[in-house]
């Protein structure tokens, strides 16, 4: 381009003077192109950085509260796997009561305290689980030991030898189960 080609673009006052005259910049040299690259590319990989660290964010977000929902939900757990033997104890002292008349009161009162008791923590979200004659779960079931039978399916519950738990979703402890297998 030469002195002739060049426009001038001038800003005249009312009274003819010249306030301002503007010369359109010069063709950018390659080195200047290569580093508006350079710097284009550069603020390209921190966008992309800065999408991901947003979106990482959101994440950690939405886990934090499904955290404290959880923590919320289950925060009596461990109150319930302290309670669990107590049942245990229960279950066990109305057996060993068996059917003497004398400790037939005895026996009537541990029941209505056992039941009651059962009663408020199944209120709160506890739940027995009832394995006899059930499919054997692994995820519920654990098994202690087989027993050749006809009387029962393989694969499933002869006998419950100790009840299992579940808190709301979350298993406690899995039902003790003997499994029956072909004889």
């Amino acid at each position: 381009m030469d002195q002739q080609d060049k426009i001038d673009i001038t800003t005249l006052a009312a009274d003819g003077s010249v306030l301002e005259t503007l010369t359109p910049p010069a063709p950018p040299t390659p080195e200047q192109v290569e580093e508006w690259k350079e710097q284009a590319a550069k603020a390209d990989e921190h966008w992309q950085r800065f999408l991901r660290e947003a979106a990482d964010f959101e994440n950690y977000k939405k886990r934090a509260a499904r955290e404290r929902q959880d923590a919320v939900a289950y925060a009596n757990e461990s109150v319930f796997q302290k309670l669990i033997p107590v049942l245990d104890n229960f279950d066990m002292a109305l057996a060993a009561a068996g059917s003497d008349a004398a400790a037939k009161s005895m026996r009537t009162g541990v029941s209505m305290i056992a039941s009651q008791l059962k009663k408020v923590l199944a209120d709160a979200g506890l739940e027995e689980i009832d394995a006899t004659g059930a499919k054997f779960d692994p995820n519920l079931h654990e098994a202690v030991s087989e027993l050749a039978t006809k009387d029962v399916p393989e694969g499933s519950v002869a006998q419950q030898i100790r009840k299992g738990y579940k808190f709301r979703n979350r298993l406690l402890r899995p039902a003790g189960v003997v499994v029956a297998r072909k004889p």
